[in-house]
Parts: structure tokens; C-alpha cells; sequence
């Protein structure tokens, strides 16, 4: 039940300059982990026939080289110590057989010259000579030796049909910041005992000593120092619960404006949406006109079909029935003209710091006007996604990580068509490396193989995690997705278009571009061109443009699309 945030490898040139430094610069965090790798690698060494002893310098030079993959540098040290073993037995046995060798004699000869000064070079610092010694073994280094994976070759798509998994569903929580989104959830998930008491009390404590006693739920999501230090959420995180029939994982995106692309890439995991609104009077009317208008448009314009909206802090308004009322009204109106069919739309009254009509119905007589389902119920009145599982694999990249020593490099992500098992080999684009698939994890539990909609972690070999960025894909080689540098694509425009720079959306994947020809505006319901060559797109009208990429990005139809402009959303759409 752990929520699953983890830290992306990324590299920059600061990065790169920091290795120049040793291992000092590197966080608490790293350096625990280089410890214990460094400790495996010398137990495996001494453990070895025959034993093997190194040094903790060349350990962790072998380490360095081979990123914390700990079998190949313990083969490597293995070997580089059997070769060095190895000549200086030659060496003595020569010595003994042949007496003194020329050099030697010349060496001695020149020592007892009288005023005879030496020519060896002066010790090199530390640093230099670590930098020699890497040089001098790197033509013992084999950095292309590949790890093989044995394949079961299963046939894939039948073991997930006579598998007996639950329905496995996301969905995303939006809504404008202080709805009460992190607090909503964190109840849910306490209420359905995915959060086990000891860690709420210690929230609790953590919460209350910096004078947030409040925000203790929102903890359980908000894990972050400085979401904590802040009160909202910054990034998108995780975390799964199970009911009767479904696996649900919660996405829970953050609501504040300067985060939306956060956001995004939180809708582009889900199967629906659960939007939080605040009720208490002044913050409803603010978040209108704040981010929970935009949030709605978005998910729509991501796909999402179905949206349940949780009207917060209604016991801040004493459950008045107009109250909810007037939202329900104001907002399932703006829900309609944004796309959602009303069938798809429903209204829950809850208070997710009391927990009413979350898990359990409110107990409170001025609910008593209230018959509908609880938040919980209505979850699982949704029906499972229909995902592409006979299609080629496409996954996107949500997190790059270390994962354990046996794992030392590892992705997470959402596969959004197609399958995959252990011992596949996969191409990453737009890098266009290959890797191999040593171990995979679904809903955080080991498995052979995996299929569309599902939340995987797939445990990697034989690649560089230079070449692995979040937002990339992963597919076969046998059915690449093309990188691209434009695109003709079908909008929606949010505000005015006319030729501009944009930043280009598609779930993780974030790459500035700019709008390069507006072709035509079409008629919403047909299609039909109603105007060649526009100067301008007016909000609210459906167009075909061009926009062109400053570098090759992986997309292809019919990819949905958002962009965006100055920290606003300008449209969304569809590759053609």
C-alpha cells in the first residue's frame, strides 16, 4: 500500500561536474545507497572461489562505471584482480628462472651514479591518481556485456484472460488549490484502513508541532517537505486502495496554476475524475474563476468521459440544502457545455476533514435531505476502461529511479496499449536504445507480464539511464513509434490562436513549439471546413493547425494533445 514517488535520474551539466568531485556531493540518500552496494560487492568477492579482496576506492570506481549494477562490477573486480594475480605469478617465476633482467641491471646502475636525481613524476593528488587509475582500467571495462534474461514466451493476452485479478482503475483528483483535494483523499484512504493508525497519529504529531494540525490527512498524499512546508501539492502521487471488486489508484494532481503541466500528466493516467470543490462561502465563487473551470476542460480534452464531483466542506455551510443546490446546478451546467454527457456527471455533499458520505453516510440530521451514494460507492458504480491489449506496446515513462542493488535501474509508468513480459526486449524512444526487461511489478506486486491500463514498474538491463526521460515511450522494435518534429493536429481552442510560440503537452512529455500555420476552422459537429487560411481562431472554435517541435518528440495519431502559453492552457486536441 506504499505510495510510489520516486526521484527521476536526470542528468545535467552540473551533474556531470559533481562526478568530478568523487562521491562527496551526493546526498544522504545516494550515498546509503553506494554504501550498500559497496558492501554487496565485497561480500560477493570475498565469498568467491577464490576469494577476492578490493579495495573500497576500486569498488566504488567499478560502481561508478557500471551505474551501481552490482553483478557486473563484481565480475569485472573479479577478473581485473585474477589478471593482476595472474602476472605477477609470471612475473616471479620469470624473475627466478632468468636473474636479474636488463632493467633491472640499468635501474641499479643509474641508482648508484653519483648525484643521480629521479625522474619519477611526483605523487598525484588523490583525485588525479582515482582519474588515472579509471583511465588506466578502462580498456578492461566491458560497458556493452549484457545481462540476459530468459523469456517464458507466454502468450500474454491469455494469461490475462484466465487470470482472476480484480478491475484495476485511476482516477484523477482535480480541482482549484484548497479545495481540500489532499484531505479528501487522505480520509478515504484512512477510512478504508489503506493507511494504518500509527502513521496517522504520527502525522498528526508532525502536523501539529509546526502549528498545521489540519493538514495531517493531506499528508498521507503530500509527502513532500516542501508540499508540506507549503500546504499544496506540487507534484502528481500515487497511491493505491481495494475495494470488493476494483483496485483504484488514486491520482492526486495538484490544483495550484503554476503546476497545471503537474496536472496533465496526471489526467493522461486516468480512467475518470473526481472533481473537489470547495463549498464554503467566497472559496466556490474563487474557484470558478480560478483553476476548477480549467482542470474540467482539461481531463475532458485528456479523454476522461465520466466525473464525480465532491462538494467539500459542505459542514462548513451547516449541509444547506440550496447551497449544494446552486453548485450542482452552476456547475453541471459548465460540465455539459465542456463536453461531459450528464449521465456521466454526479454530485456528492461530503466533508472530508469529518469524513461524511466518504466511506460511510453522514450521521448528521441537516443531511437527513441527502439520499444518494456515498463518495466510495459511487467509485465503484463506475464501469472498467476498455483498453487497446491487442495493439503494439506503448508506455509512457512516468518516473525514472534506482530501484534495489538486484535492480539498480528501473522505470514506472502506465502502459496505455499493447503488453509486455520479462525477457522482452524494448525501445525506448526518442533515444532509439534498446533494453531488456529483467524483472516487472504490477500494482506493486512481482508478476511475468502485463497488459494495457495496468501501473507498472519494470526493472531494466543492457541501457544507459542517460538515455531513459521521463515522458518518453516505450515500444517494441517491431512497431516503433515514429519521432516527429510536426504534426497536423484538430483543436479546440480555450483562447485566441494565431501563429506563436506554445509549449506542447502530452502527459509527461512537455517540449516547446510553436504554431505554424492555421489551416482551417471546422464545424463542431460535422467537420465540414468553414474557413480556409484564418488569421485567428476565436475561443471556443474547433481548427486544423500545423505546429512544429524544436526537437523530435515520439507522437503519433491520435495522440490527444494540450497546449499551452504564457502559464495558460490556448488549446487541445487531437493528432491527425
Amino acid at each position: 500500500m506504499s505510495r510510489h514517488r520516486v526521484k527521476a535520474v536526470s542528468y545535467d551539466d552540473d551533474d556531470y561536474d559533481d562526478y568530478d568531485d568523487g562521491y562527496d556531493s551526493q546526498d544522504p540518500e545516494e550515498r546509503e545507497f553506494l554504501e550498500e552496494c559497496t558492501r554487496e560487492v565485497q561480500n560477493q568477492l570475498a565469498a568467491g572461489d577464490p576469494p577476492v579482496s578490493a579495495t573500497r576506492d576500486e569498488v566504488q570506481d567499478a560502481l561508478w562505471h557500471y551505474y551501481n549494477d552490482v553483478d557486473k562490477s563484481v565480475n569485472y573486480l573479479r577478473g581485473k584482480k585474477t589478471k593482476e594475480a595472474d602476472k605477477k605469478a609470471a612475473a616471479a617465476k620469470a624473475k627466478v628462472n632468468a636473474g636479474p633482467s636488463p632493467d633491472d641491471v640499468i635501474l641499479n646502475a643509474q641508482s648508484s651514479a653519483k648525484g643521480f636525481k629521479s625522474k619519477q613524476p611526483a605523487p598525484k593528488p588523490q583525485g588525479d591518481r582515482k582519474a588515472a587509475g579509471l583511465a588506466g582500467d578502462m580498456g578492461n571495462l566491458s560497458v556493452a556485456e549484457k545481462v540476459n534474461v530468459k523469456s517464458k514466451n507466454l502468450d500474454v493476452l491469455s494469461e490475462y484472460k484466465k487470470s482472476k485479478r480484480k478491475n484495476a482503475m485511476n482516477f484523477v483528483v482535480i480541482g482549484h488549490v484548497d479545495a481540500g483535494k489532499s484531505t479528501l483523499m487522505g480520509r478515504l484512504l484512512a477510512d478504508l484502513k489503506a493507511v494504518d493508525q500509527r502513521t496517522l497519529d504520527k502525522y498528526r504529531r508532525e502536523a501539529e508541532k509546526i502549528g498545521k494540525g489540519s493538514f495531517a490527512l493531506a499528508w498521507v498524499l503530500d509527502q513532500g517537505s516542501e508540499e508540506r512546508a507549503r500546504g499544496v501539492t506540487i507534484d502528481i502521487a500515487t497511491r493505491k486502495f481495494e475495494t470488493e471488486n476494483t483496485v483504484f489508484t488514486i491520482v492526486d494532481s495538484p490544483g495550484h496554476r503554476d503546476f497545471v503541466p503537474n496536472m496533465i500528466a496526471g489526467a493522461s493516467q486516468a480512467d475518470f475524475a473526481v472533481l473537489v470543490i470547495d463549498a464554503s462561502i467566497g472559496n466556490y465563487e474563487s474557484g470558478l474563476k480560478g483553476q476548477t473551470k480549467e482542470h474540467a476542460l482539461l481531463v475532458r480534452s485528456m479523454g476522461v468521459q465520466r466525473i464525480i464531483v465532491a462538494v467539500n466542506k459542505m459542514d462548513t455551510v451547516q449541509w444547506d440544502f440550496g447551497r449544494f443546490e446552486e453548485i450542482e446546478q452552476q456547475v453541471s451546467a459548465f460540465l455539459i457545455t465542456a463536453g461531459f454527457q450528464a449521465r456521466n456527471i454526479c454530485f456528492v455533499p461530503c466533508s472530508g476533514v469529518n469524513g461524511d458520505n466518504i466511506t460511510r453516510r453522514s450521521e448528521d440530521p441537516n443531511v437527513s435531505w441527502y439520499n444518494g451514494r456515498t463518495l466510495v460507492e459511487e467509485l465503484e458504480e463506475t464501469k472498467p476502461y476498455f483498453h487497446a491489449l491487442d495493439k503494439p506496446l506503448r508506455m509512457t515513462i512516468g518516473d525514472v529511479f534506482r530501484g534495489s542493488i538486484q535492480n539498480p535501474l528501473s522505470i514506472s509508468g502506465r502502459i496505455d496499449a499493447g503488453s509486455l513480459q520479462v525477457g522482452d526486449q524494448i525501445l525506448t524512444m526518442p533515444s532509439g536504445e534498446t533494453a531488456t526487461i529483467r524483472s516487472l511489478e504490477v500494482d506493486e506486486e512481482p508478476n511475468d507480464w502485463a497488459v494495457a491500463g495496468q501501473n507498472v514498474v519494470l526493472h531494466l538491463a543492457n541501457i544507459d539511464p542517460i538515455h531513459l526521460r521521463s515522458g518518453d515511450v516505450v515500444c517494441h522494435a517491431s512497431a516503433p513509434i515514429p519521432n516527429i518534429t510536426s504534426f497536423t493536429c484538430k483543436v479546440l481552442a480555450f483562447d485566441h490562436l494565431l501563429p506563436s510560440m506554445v509549449d506542447i503537452h502530452r502527459g509527461r512529455l512537455h517540449v516547446p513549439g510553436r504554431i505554424s500555420k492555421l489551416v482551417a476552422t471546422l464545424d463542431k459537429g460535422s467537420g465540414n471546413v468553414l474557413k480556409k487560411k484564418p488569421k485567428i481562431v476565436q475561443p471556443g472554435a474547433v481548427a486544423r493547425i500545423v505546429v512544429e517541435l524544436d526537437q523530435a518528440v515520439p507522437l503519433e495519431a491520435p495522440t490527444r494533445i494540450i497546449l499551452r502559453a504564457g502559464g495558460d492552457t490556448v488549446a487541445a486536441g487531437l493528432l491527425e
